[in-house]
């Protein structure tokens, strides 16, 4: 039995460290300029906007869809249908956005990256209603 317990307790160890890497059923989180730098490289991904209506007509990203996190539940998401495309979340201070990405990713959506909110973002904003789906 002692000659158990070292062996036991390596393959505890080396399952805890193979458990930390980032899992197929996750999203990706990434802080703002790893964001802005994938949005110059990549294309036809999309910005979502979780916060409310309010604050996304207040002052949003470019061309961002708004979806609010309270309204992404166990539905489909009829602005959101191709599921392995890539979406960057957002929302004020990245509290609400790592929620509707955990959200996402049970709704069957592969390519979610989370990247906090817009209170770091440093790029261009627009305001109104008119980058809403």
């Amino acid at each position: 039995m002692k000659k158990f317990i070292p062996f036991l307790l390596a393959l505890l160890l080396l399952s805890g460290c193979a458990a930390g890497g980032e899992k197929a059923d996750s999203y990706r989180q990434i802080d703002m300029a790893e964001a802005v730098s994938l949005m110059q490289e990549e294309d036809g991904y999309i910005i979502l906007d979780v916060r409310r209506p309010d604050e996304f007509a207040e002052k949003h990203i470019p061309g961002a869809v708004n979806i609010p996190n309270e309204a992404i539940g166990t539905d489909e998401i009829p602005e959101l249908p191709d599921k392995g495309q890539l979406i960057f979340v957002y929302c004020r201070s990245g509290n609400r956005s790592k929620q509707a990405s955990e959200k996402l990713v049970a709704l069957g959506y592969t390519n979610v990256v989370e990247f906090g909110g817009i209170i770091d973002w440093t790029g261009e904003t627009a305001t109104g209603t008119e980058d809403n789906l």
